[in-house]
């Protein structure tokens, strides 16, 4: 989709106040189609309450909220959104087959049960009653809940919480998909992991301000270290006196080190010690710079990205 076209939804100058606490503070976000954007902040960082303003769940107390340039509290716009949140206040006694029988006949052109099926992994789920099922058993028919109307705008909020390995890959497939099929996506999670996997746009909030906002790419930049690991049997302590070397620990038999440049330290790491084996050198992940940006030195309001 092209960054000409008008956002699936915005919040422009969004203000929301609880009393003393003013829990979003002047925010920009743009939601766009075929784009998934990742928001990421501490907890009590305003991610709850700029979901339930695009939501129309809220109002805000100053600028304004657009779903599809309209009013996101309208039915209309409201059937273009799938939703899938930590709460789902779902009922424990309908079989999952009904559940989504229901859910479908809210949407006039809703996805087919088999494609539901395929997308959620819920093969063998579909006679079982929702109460029954496990936790990560129960995120797998919640997203499916959320994708049955074909949304063109989603919310995932930690929506791979309590899954499997296996489980995690096949939503994260059923994820890339629907952006190849220019659906808008907002996603909160705790995994940073998963946002660097999926994620073409990260914005981190802190105390209801937006600090950062760009690709992963541009957020990884911002943090120049790099992680070592390898195994010797040189001491954690010791290499943690080097120049340049920021933190440095064992891990079983591995000694893990961060550093800013990573080439003084692998010389003297070899020149060190001579039976030195398996050595790895990565640059930041997402984990480091959201841990860098919310520490306090990046900390400040970003103008509005496209």
């Amino acid at each position: 989709m092209s960054m000409t076209d008008p956002p699936a939804a915005r919040l422009s100058a969004a203000v929301k106040q609880y009393g003393a606490l003013r829990a979003l503070d002047g925010i920009d976000l743009s939601l766009r189609r075929g784009r998934l954007t990742a928001l990421l902040g501490p907890n009590g960082a305003g991610k709850t309450t700029a979901i339930g303003l695009l939501l129309g769940l809220q109002t805000a107390d100053a600028g304004s909220v657009e779903v599809f340039g309209q009013s996101p509290r309208l039915l209309a716009t409201r059937r273009r959104v799938g939703v899938m949140l930590q709460s789902a206040g779902i009922q424990e006694v309908l079989k999952v087959r009904e559940l989504l029988a229901l859910t479908r006949s809210y949407y006039p052109d809703p996805r087919s049960v088999a494609d539901c099926i395929a997308m959620a992994g819920l093969g063998e789920l579909m006679e079982r009653r929702y109460g029954q099922l496990s936790g990560g058993q129960q995120r797998r028919v919640q997203f499916a809940l959320a994708i049955c109307g074909r949304p063109e705008l989603l919310f995932l909020d930690e929506p791979t919480t309590g899954l499997d390995i296996e489980a995690r890959q096949g939503m994260w497939k059923a994820i890339r998909g629907l952006l190849g099929t220019g659906c808008a996506i907002l996603l909160t999670t705790h995994y940073l992991e998963e946002a660097e996997a999926l994620a073409d746009h990260v914005a981190v909030i802190d105390r209801g301000r937006l600090i950062a906002e760009g690709s992963v790419q541009d957020m990884r930049a911002r943090v120049a270290q790099r992680r070592i690991r390898c195994l010797s049997a040189l001491s954690a302590a010791g290499v943690r006196q080097w120049p340049g070397v920021s933190h440095a620990a064992r891990n079983e038999a591995w000694l893990e080190i961060v550093a800013e440049h990573a080439e003084p330290v692998v010389r003297r790491l070899l020149e060190e010690d001579a039976a030195l084996s398996e050595l790895e050198v990565q640059r930041a992940g997402l984990a480091d710079a959201f841990l860098a940006i919310t520490a306090g030195d990046d900390a400040r309001p970003v103008p509005e990205a496209a």
